[in-house]
């Protein structure tokens, strides 16, 4: 975590020194409301990772998501906290579906996964059959807006999922996690219920999905029955940029979510370099390699220790 935090200070030194105003509040407000829907879809791709598995569906929740806060807009802070609860439903929901042909019907993931998020494309084409609708005023205004002038709602909100992940490591569920991403028939003979638990692991990301589908409506303030989509391969990007294993057992929701935020802010410098925005996803794919290169050092360098 402490390699990833550094990036992306360099970064941002780097971003500062091209646009001075990068310091300002609003830009950095704005920096954090671009980042926060891929830093969730990070988080919970990063669950199950961890868990030694791969999560498509992500891209299908957040388009659901989208579209119903487009098409059906609950204005005021009581209809925002009715829409972020059905964000939730629906996230949880897909999780459920995804843990119930993974965990019990034993399926790969990755093929139970893609057949979810076809599933929740085609809903979210039902709902939507092209980019429109509205998001509610108060959704778009109070979560892209500042606390005091200076706190991004947007960033807490990340840093309340980040802080529900610390309670959950701690917690047995949290230590059985990483016992099933590291050897799952171990874990199976120590007496962990892997059934249960990978369950839970796919709810918990379908949560986090749906969360970032609230976030990203808020943000866009209007519907896009694709709005995932582009979220799909860069939430995994933001996964190993955060030295979490892909091979499972090893990783953690706060390095991915900093992994995101370097591959966000990337973005931000190479736009205020005069790199056209045709090479951007060479570049973060350039550097999602090497950082998948020198985490795979530094794990072998630990195991010759």
């Amino acid at each position: 975590a402490g390699l990833i935090v550094g990036i992306y200070l360099i970064l941002y030194a780097l971003y500062a020194y091209q646009q001075p105003r990068a310091l300002s509040a609003s830009s950095f407000a704005s920096l954090v409301n671009n980042t926060a829907p891929l830093a969730l879809a990070a988080a919970g791709q990063a669950l199950v990772v961890i868990s030694r598995g791969f999560d498509l569906s992500v891209a299908g929740v957040i388009s659901v998501c989208n579209v119903t806060l487009a098409v059906y807009p609950m204005d005021g802070p009581g209809g925002a906290l009715l829409s972020v609860l059905l964000c939730l439903a629906i996230g949880g929901a897909v999780g459920a579906v995804n843990g119930w042909l993974v965990a019990v019907l034993k399926m790969q993931s990755i093929a139970a996964t893609l057949a979810t998020m076809i599933i929740c494309q085609g809903i979210a084409l039902v709902i939507l059959k092209a980019p429109g609708g509205a998001v509610a005023d108060w959704i778009t205004y109070e979560m892209t807006d500042r606390l005091w002038k200076t706190i991004p709602v947007s960033g807490l909100v990340v840093l309340a999922v980040i802080a529900v992940w610390m309670l959950i490591r701690r917690s047995d569920f949290g230590m059985s996690l990483y016992a099933i991403g590291a050897d799952e028939q171990a874990a199976r003979l120590s007496g962990i219920d892997t059934t249960r638990v990978r369950f839970r692991t796919f709810v918990l990301a379908g949560a986090c999905y749906g969360l970032a589908g609230f976030m990203l409506s808020a943000q866009t303030a209007t519907g896009n029955p694709t709005a995932g989509t582009p979220l799909l391969l860069l939430s995994f990007a933001a996964v190993a940029l955060g030295g979490t294993s892909l091979a499972g057992g090893r990783g953690g929701l706060f390095a991915s979510v900093m992994g995101a935020a370097v591959l966000m802010l990337l973005q931000k410098v190479l736009f205020s370099s005069g790199v056209s925005s045709f090479y951007t996803g060479m570049f973060q794919g350039i550097a999602l390699i090497l950082a998948v290169v020198f985490s795979t050092f530094l794990a072998r360098l630990g195991e010759v220790k």
